[in-house]
C-alpha cells in the first residue's frame, strides 16, 4: 500500500510535535512552583477572575467535570485555592485563591508572559491571528467529525 503523504506531511503530526515541545518547556519552567501545566491553566483563569466555578472552568478549558475536579483537588491540597459551595447554587463549587495562591501569581504570571513572548518571537500579529483562525477551523472540523 502506498501512502500519498509522508508522516511529516500530516498537519496533525506537526501540531502534536509542537504541543509536546511547548508542554515540555512550560512544564520545566513551572516545576519549581509545584505546578503542572494543566493546573496552571486553572490558576491563570483564577488570577484573571477569582471565584469561577468548576463548571465554568470546565467549559472554558473544554475539560470534563472529573478532570477539573481532580485538578482543583490537587490545587487545594497544595494550598493555592479553596473550594467553596456557591451561594447562588449549592451544587456548584467556586474556586477561590488563597493568599498563597495570590502570591504564586505574582511569581508565575511573569514567567508565563515571558514564555508567550518567546514562543511568539518573530511572528507578526497578523500571522498570530491567521494561526488562531486556522486552529479554530481545525477544532471545528474535529468536533464536527466526532458527532
Amino acid at each position: 500500500m502506498h501512502l500519498k503523504l509522508s508522516l511529516q506531511d500530516y498537519i496533525s503530526i506537526k501540531i502534536h510535535q509542537t504541543d509536546l515541545s511547548l508542554t515540555s518547556l512550560i512544564k520545566s519552567k513551572l516545576e519549581p512552583f509545584n505546578l503542572a501545566p494543566e493546573q496552571n491553566l486553572i490558576m491563570m483563569l483564577l488570577w484573571e477572575k477569582d471565584g469561577l466555578t468548576q463548571n465554568q472552568l470546565g467549559e472554558i478549558l473544554n475539560k470534563d467535570k472529573t478532570n477539573v475536579a481532580r485538578m482543583a483537588s490537587n490545587l487545594e491540597g497544595k494550598g493555592f485555592i479553596k473550594r467553596i459551595s456557591s451561594k447562588s447554587d449549592r451544587r456548584s463549587l467556586e474556586l477561590h485563591l488563597t493568599s498563597c495562591g495570590k502570591e504564586l501569581g505574582k511569581r508565575v504570571i511573569p514567567i508565563t508572559e515571558e514564555f508567550n513572548d518567546m514562543v511568539c518571537k518573530g511572528i507578526s500579529e497578523e500571522e498570530l491571528l491567521t494561526l488562531e483562525k486556522i486552529l479554530s477551523k481545525i477544532n471545528m472540523n474535529v468536533q464536527e467529525s466526532s458527532k
